[in-house]
């Protein structure tokens, strides 16, 4: 099993500023980090996966990149983040080869976490736990989730809507990490963001 524990950053691409932002999330304490650019510029996708590659290894941190197996294999992410419309865990352990991280949306259901786990995912993902400015028709999931998923053997994230006003307490309930958008790169000082959810993690 992968050791993931803390803060989860998730960038809010296409922004000018993605290097430096990523980069002071880093300084923070992020000890995962995920590209999620939704926009079809291939080639800046490219180019801004491939640099976050490089800045997140000299932190000693992997990159996800969000939904494309092929963005991820092309740029030597670490691994890729699946939902339910993507491709299966097998054709990405294909592609990205056996030692890659494959985490997984399973949102507010523990049946779909079981089976996620049992096909080989790093980690699964839960959420949104609240209402979420990046999700908002997700839908919302029971703290009980992290609680009653204690048995997967992997590491459990929990997403939506988390500021670290409510973070400890999904972190109480069994979270590993909290993944976080707009509570980090929304911020002014990304960096202080950063240190204030990993110190719940002390």
């Amino acid at each position: 099993m992968i050791r993931l524990q803390g803060l989860y950053a998730i960038t809010n691409g296409p922004r000018a500023d993605l290097e430096p932002a990523v980069r002071a999330a880093l300084a923070g304490g992020a000890r995962i980090v995920q590209y999620r650019d939704k926009t079809p510029d291939r080639d800046r996708r490219s180019r801004e996966a491939a640099n976050l590659v490089q800045l997140c290894s000299r932190f000693g941190v992997p990159l996800i990149i969000n939904d494309d197996v092929d963005l991820a294999a092309e740029c030597g992410a670490a691994g890729v983040h699946l939902g339910t419309d993507d491709v299966d865990i097998g054709v990405a352990l294909e592609r990205l080869g056996t030692d890659a991280i494959i985490g997984v949306s399973c949102y507010d259901s523990l049946p779909r976490a079981r089976q996620m786990a049992a096909q080989g995912a790093s980690y699964v993902a839960f959420g949104a736990f609240y209402p979420s400015s990046t999700k908002p028709g997700a839908r919302i999931a029971s703290q009980n989730l992290l609680r009653d998923s204690a048995d997967l053997g992997i590491p459990r994230v929990a997403i939506g809507g988390i500021s670290p006003d409510n973070a400890l307490e999904l972190i109480q309930a069994g979270a590993d990490c909290v993944a976080v958008i707009s509570a980090l790169f929304d911020t002014v000082d990304i960096e202080s963001a950063a240190r204030q959810f990993s110190r719940l993690f002390s």
